[in-house]
């Protein structure tokens, strides 16, 4: 394929990037045909109709793409990303302390995005127990000078307002997760590298939006990309009528209402406004399905 040289060209390039690699491969110089033709002598810019339309068009074929193959297999899979993703964030800000055991768990989330789940099951194995240790106050494989102060990222030491048990419980849903999926192998497919980009705005602990003397803090950028991510599944469910979204986010919310209940005494507006939102997304996407057939069927 030839370097397009026209502007207009390589500007619609550029938004058929929206669609998944097959599909271009099958229509895109198709569809750059027809685009080109129906637009008007001397232009150099998609008109926004146009381009708003390929782009929410990339992305319904990409969610329909990925509603192939075993939909339990490949939600457990999801949810077993979403907790490993959160897992790393927890020990991002505190990379320069722990230098090896965030790379551990980044490596353990590398594992898992490539659908490599018996190479991830030692690393999470590994980073788990040496986080459980931390918030055990105890000295796992080696020595950890504790507290484990953070990095601008977040104004907390780390696990200061957690509990071995809860870590025990993230990285627990993980393995039994990866073990479900090893063990017979099942095949999953490859995650998309955009899961690296949720990761740091879930390990900072600002912008702030809870009172200073708050004992267990969410960050609202970790809310942020929790609401958007919740949103993205009741589409998804809403488009494909595939569960695997809705099984996901369940996996995931189970971490999070094993957090909220153990800070229970601690729990502000905030926090039950936080909880509300994504369970109401999850009720949403669960019943998306459900709508989308019953629509078909009228």
């Amino acid at each position: 394929m030839t370097a397009p040289c026209d502007p207009l060209e390589r500007r619609y390039r550029r938004l058929l990037l929206a669609y998944p690699r097959t599909y271009r491969r099958a229509h895109g110089d198709e569809l750059l045909d027809v685009l080109l033709e129906e637009a008007a002598p001397g232009q150099r810019v998609p008109v926004p109709r146009e381009a708003w339309g390929l782009l929410t068009g990339g992305l319904r074929s990409r969610i329909t793409h990925q509603a192939t193959g075993s939909a339990w297999v490949d939600g457990l899979h999801l949810g077993v990303t979403a907790v490993a993703a959160v897992n790393l964030s927890a020990l991002l800000p505190y990379a320069q302390a722990l230098p090896l055991w965030t790379l551990v768990s980044a490596l353990a989330l590398l594992a898992i995005l490539r659908g490599r789940s018996r190479t991830a099951f030692p690393l999470t194995l590994l980073a788990g127990v040496k986080a459980v240790g931390i918030a055990a106050g105890r000295q796992e494989f080696d020595v950890t000078v504790l507290p484990v102060l953070p990095n601008p990222l977040s104004s907390r030491a780390l696990f200061e307002d957690s509990d071995p048990f809860l870590v025990a419980v993230g990285y627990a849903i993980v393995l039994i997760g990866l073990a479900v999926l090893a063990w017979p192998r099942r095949p999953v497919r490859a995650r998309s590298y955009w899961w690296w980009a949720a990761v740091v705005p879930a390990a900072w602990a600002g912008p702030a939006w809870m009172p200073e003397d708050t004992l267990y803090l969410i960050s609202l950028s970790r809310m942020s990309v929790e609401v958007a991510a919740f949103g993205l599944v009741v589409a998804a469910g809403y488009l494909t009528r595939d569960y695997r979204w809705a099984l996901a986010s369940g996996i995931y919310l189970l971490v999070v209402s094993c957090d909220l209940a153990f800070h229970a005494e601690h729990l502000a507006r905030q926090h039950l406004a936080y909880a509300g939102i994504l369970s109401l997304l999850l009720l949403a996407a669960a019943f998306a399905p459900l709508r989308q057939r019953r629509h078909c069927l009228d």
